[in-house]
């Protein structure tokens, strides 16, 4: 029997990024078929589309910068020891996701999604690239195999609107107040970065005995 794996996930949460590394490690040592499917998670559906200030919306969230700053040392520090260097330095504002999640959906019909998240989570967190502009986005996601043309065509439509609305009525119905969150076999939920071998616990479970 295979597995599947939903991720519901946002491309500028810094600790998707580490549960990605985490699951990959998790599925390499999973002895059979897996896919796994990235799903629309906004945080901050309320996010202006011109994007605000970082230290800003940090700020504003936290309580302070120091505080902001704090937090962000310790995400570094797990991300060194997943072979991720974040670089939250270069991160001038904080955009909002919904354009780069209906290119995610896209690129699941496109077959690339999973080179389309990891190229985001790339872009926006070791490489400082503003994925809240239309040209940044666009660029990062074809640099990743997705089809350029096809990816404006979306962006100039309502195209991917209807998934965003589906994902957040899974997200209801399991009561996700976080990502990211892992939806295994449509069964088993695990919320928050968690270690490959917590996610191959629940692989298991799920499958039953070998």
């Amino acid at each position: 029997m295979g597995l599947a794996v939903d991720v519901l996930s946002d491309v500028i949460c810094p600790w998707c990024f580490i549960g990605k590394r985490r699951l990959e490690k998790a599925v390499a040592a999973f002895d059979g078929p897996a896919k796994v499917r990235w799903l629309p998670f906004q945080p901050n559906p309320a996010m202006p589309k011109e994007r605000i200030s970082r230290r800003e919306y940090r700020t504003k969230k936290f309580g302070s910068w120091e505080r902001s700053q704090e937090l962000d040392a310790r995400v570094v520090a797990v991300g060194q020891s997943e072979g991720i260097h974040f670089a939250f330095d270069r991160i001038g504002r904080t955009p909002n996701t919904l354009d780069a999640h209906r290119l995610i959906g896209l690129a699941e019909r496109q077959g690339v999604q999973g080179a389309v998240v990891e190229a985001l989570f790339r872009a926006y967190f070791t490489e400082g690239r503003d994925i809240g502009t239309l040209q940044a986005l666009l660029d990062v996601v074809a640099e990743a195999g997705l089809d350029r043309h096809g990816a404006e065509s979306v962006l100039n439509s309502d195209d991917g609107l209807d998934a965003i609305k589906e994902s957040d009525a899974l997200a209801r119905q399991f009561r996700v107040d976080g990502v990211p969150f892992f939806v295994v076999n449509g069964t088993l939920t695990l919320s928050g970065a968690r270690q490959p071998d917590a996610l191959q616990a629940s692989f298991r479970q799920t499958l039953g005995p070998a």
